[in-house]
């Protein structure tokens, strides 16, 4: 059994098409059939139910799929470190998603590349979905975003949980409010979420932190990223909800009000691929800490 043939096979287990599948690995369908038999046959079972569709696994066929994914994920991971390993050159790729420009990422990578010269650190901004598909392929080695996930093949530390707070434009009636607001303060504003692909993205999170109050806002409008729904709130087309450290944007039609609703969190995640133990990293790692601790945020301590 090669690895060829599990990658094929995870592929039409997941598309469970095989017309879909040969597409999606750039091969011909009928080869793909023959490869899929080939499989079949060296481990004397039937993995694809004949006939139904659309396609359905047998018993067994469910065992290997469970198996082989993360088995193809760990040889992703070793290709990776071991290119790694090889080059002369030592760097660094970090995903982010944009609005930790605004807190202490900036910080982070200075500290990072003050106490190491040597290493070439290329900052790349992406969603926290785009984050984990570029780890798993090998184009960043690190990625801080946003959004909680389970996936085997990524390691993720919760750094700290930040605290949102409501963007608002000079003028708007809870702009001179004092101390923070609710969530009820806004179910009947026009609310700009962001971004509007690919989802999940933070937008859900803030949904969610409605939903979880029992609440839903009356008027939302997705838009592309953070600072086009900045834009739109300084025009006084609606307001956002965004993590506190954004208040680091200055524009003076920009007035921002705590939110004080229990839920109304969002983290902030340390995500590598979960073999990777590269010293480059446990550095990164460790300027995270040393910025966190120099500023008295609170924050959560692991090790890669």
């Amino acid at each position: 059994m090669e690895l060829r043939h599990l990658r094929y096979f995870v592929a039409v287990a997941e598309e469970r098409n095989f017309t879909r599948a040969a597409e999606r690995l750039h091969i011909a369908q009928p080869p793909l059939s023959r490869q899929i038999q080939q499989l079949e046959e060296e481990l004397g079972v039937t993995l694809i139910e004949k006939g139904p569709r659309p396609l359905r696994l047998t018993e067994a066929g469910d065992f290997l799929l469970a198996h082989a994914r993360p088995l193809l994920d760990q040889v992703r991971d070793l290709k990776a470190m071991t290119q790694r390993v090889g080059k002369l050159e030592r760097t660094v790729s970090v995903g982010f998603v944009a609005s930790t420009l605004y807190g202490q990422l900036p910080d982070i990578i200075r500290r990072y590349r003050e106490g190491n010269p040597e290493v070439e650190v290329t900052l790349h901004e992406m969603t926290t979905i785009e984050q984990i598909k570029a780890l798993k392929e090998g184009t960043i080695d690190v990625g801080f975003g946003r959004l909680k996930s389970e996936d085997s093949s990524i390691r993720r530390i919760l750094l700290r949980e930040e605290r949102m707070a409501v963007a608002l434009f000079p003028g708007h009636r809870l702009a001179d409010a004092t101390g923070g607001l609710r969530l009820l303060d806004l179910v009947n504003e026009p609310l700009l979420v962001y971004p509007k692909a690919p989802r999940p993205s933070f937008a859900d999170q803030v949904l969610a932190v409605f939903a979880e109050a029992n609440l839903a806002p009356d008027h939302v409008t997705e838009v592309r990223e953070l600072q086009i729904a900045m834009g739109l709130v300084a025009a006084g087309q609606g307001i956002a909800i965004v993590p506190e450290s954004v208040q680091g944007m200055h524009n003076r039609n920009l007035i921002y009000r705590p939110l004080d609703d229990k839920h109304a969190f969002s983290p902030i995640l340390f995500s590598v691929r979960y073999m990777d133990r590269a010293p480059e990293l446990e550095n990164m790692l460790a300027a995270v800490y040393a910025v966190y601790d120099e500023l008295g945020v609170a924050h959560v301590k692991e090790q890669l």
